[in-house]
């Protein structure tokens, strides 16, 4: 399912084509967990590879990895047999530059100059350094120093286990979707299935972890969905102007055929 999704670029941010990084290019994340054995294999950051859940799928069954990010990711795909390939689209491209136009508005950086909310970088922390921030740097030495780059990788919740997505066969699945830079701080798809663990209903277990995230962040973007091993489902979100509902396909033996359902954000 989340191949074929990725051949056809869903909702224009998953797969070849989605939203590019502030350098224009895109690289996908992926995540795929076994529920039976909890093995986990997922890819971060990777770049001319446009089957990224099939990548992850191949972490799990030939490494004994969890997790490859940027061009460790990209080489063991290349390895694996996957064909490296142009994530560039004019889609993504036409994205890219109506992005830079409106300068880079929106973007991740803050505490930095120029003005992130206000221009396009390059950006660099401010020149003045707090005292604390001196003592520290003084007391650094050749032999406990660590090497910085100044390009960003950019790592979402998608390819954490426990974040993006979580699985365990004894008491059911979960995943989330939205502002992945909150929701990874709180394992949402992890608590959910605990939560499901202890006999709470799916769509319970999703409300409960939508509103813990709530007291710290009430005004986040986010979804999550839950199954547990009896077939039972559910999903909630959090409701912000212009998400109020979600949608979400079901697809279950006692259904004909896949169908959408929605539910009201909380």
């Amino acid at each position: 399912g989340c191949g074929q999704c990725e051949i056809d670029q869903c909702d224009g941010s998953v797969g070849y084509g989605g939203s590019p990084d502030e350098s224009g290019e895109t690289t996908l994340d992926a995540m795929i967990m076994d529920g039976n054995t909890m093995d986990v294999g997922a890819v971060a950051d990777l770049r001319h590879i446009k089957n990224a859940i099939g990548v992850a799928r191949k972490v799990m069954e030939y490494t004994k990895h969890t997790l490859l990010v940027g061009e460790s990711a990209s080489l063991f795909a290349v390895r694996m047999g996957f064909p490296y390939e142009d994530l560039t689209t004019q889609k993504s491209l036409s994205v890219y530059s109506k992005w830079l136009n409106q300068s880079c508005q929106p973007n991740y950086w803050k505490n930095v100059v120029p003005d992130s909310s206000k221009s396009c970088g390059p950006y660099k922390r401010p020149e003045k350094v707090t005292c604390k921030e001196e003592q520290t740097i003084s007391q650094r030495s050749v032999h406990n120093h660590d090497t910085i780059g100044n390009n960003l990788c950019r790592v979402g919740d998608s390819p954490i286990a426990g974040a993006g997505s979580y699985a365990d066969s004894t008491a059911g699945g979960a995943a989330a979707t939205g502002d992945g830079d909150i929701m990874m701080r709180f394992l949402p798809s992890y608590q959910a299935v605990e939560y499901m663990r202890m006999g709470t209903d799916p769509t319970v277990a999703c409300q409960k972890v939508i509103s813990r995230i709530q007291k710290y962040a009430p005004k986040f973007f986010g979804a999550v969905i839950c199954a547990n091993t009896t077939g039972s489902y559910g999903a909630a979100c959090n409701k912000i102007p212009g998400f109020t509902q979600f949608h979400f396909m079901v697809s279950s033996p006692s259904l004909n055929q896949p169908t959408e359902q929605v539910v009201e954000c909380i």
